[in-house]
């Protein structure tokens, strides 16, 4: 199945008259380290502007003050106080964890504690160094059909056992099916190998090949699973309009920013409900 615009206009619905924050879902995003923090504000940054209600950001104390100014929107806590962690964790419809968490001792406990607390409600998304940890650590997934991994090329040679000459999409779709997961393979056209299809996506250019694309993407994903419906449509939602944003900024634009895409979100999302 391609993506395109017709999968924006079915997914993304008005918003109810009768709603609230709540309405439109808790999402948790763990991440930044010292010296990647700015990973995880931008994922923040995706995840809120894609609509969701609620949103913690679970990150190294360095990062407070700048998430603060950044994204006001957002609450902030210490990823070693476990004790708030697993509270705003029971909250949660989804969680997104890696963008910028790096691969040491303590990410890999924070990827163990989040696996061994996610529930039979709540969806998971890996990017980023978790990829790597899950991989390099054979690590369980409780829920493999409530989990999303968002690996490019070389993450998803990791995860799959697949050198890049083989990550065919015959071999890609029997490695995902074997692990049970959603799979967004990033590339110059990202591919989809979902639960139940295959999506491509149409849209995105060079000028999106920059850092911080993929912690944004990771984001919007996030929020859409947040506030519509929890399936691969959805998802391909996220991933269509990031390339279609970028799309529309690189007409003016030489390189895109990931934050210049965050900032426009809004915009095309309240375009793509007007039926």
């Amino acid at each position: 199945m391609l993506l395109n615009e017709q999968l924006l206009h079915q997914v993304i619905t008005p918003r109810p008259t009768n709603s609230h924050k709540g309405t439109f879902g808790k999402t948790i995003l763990i991440g930044g380290n010292a010296q990647y923090g700015g990973a995880i504000i931008m994922s923040a940054l995706a995840t809120v502007n894609s609509g969701a209600g609620l949103t913690t950001v679970v990150t190294d104390a360095c990062n407070h003050s700048a998430i603060h100014s950044h994204l006001p929107e957002a609450m902030v806590v210490d990823w070693r106080d476990q004790e708030t962690l697993s509270s705003v964790m029971e909250q949660a419809d989804v969680i997104l964890i890696g963008p910028g968490l790096g691969t040491t001792q303590q990410s890999l406990d924070l990827l163990k504690f989040v696996l061994a607390k996610q529930t039979d409600t709540q969806w998971l998304i890996l990017d980023g160094s978790a990829l790597t940890l899950f991989a390099t650590h054979s690590l369980e997934l409780p829920y493999p059909h409530q989990t999303v991994l968002t690996p490019h090329q070389m993450e998803w040679q990791r995860v799959s056992s697949l050198p890049l000459p083989e990550q065919t999409e015959m071999n890609s779709r029997q490695k995902q099916q074997e692990l049970g997961v959603t799979v967004v393979l990033k590339s110059h056209r990202t591919t989809i190998y979902g639960q139940k299809d295959i999506y491509k996506n149409t849209a995105g250019s060079a000028a999106m090949a920059t850092g911080g694309t993929g912690d944004t993407l990771a984001g919007m994903i996030t929020g859409f699973l947040a506030q519509f419906p929890k399936n691969d449509l959805t998802i391909g939602a996220a991933v269509y309009l990031h390339s279609f944003i970028g799309d529309e900024l690189a007409n003016e634009h030489y390189v895109v920013l990931p934050t210049k895409i965050s900032e426009c979100i809004p915009q095309w999302m309240h375009y793509f409900s007007i039926k």
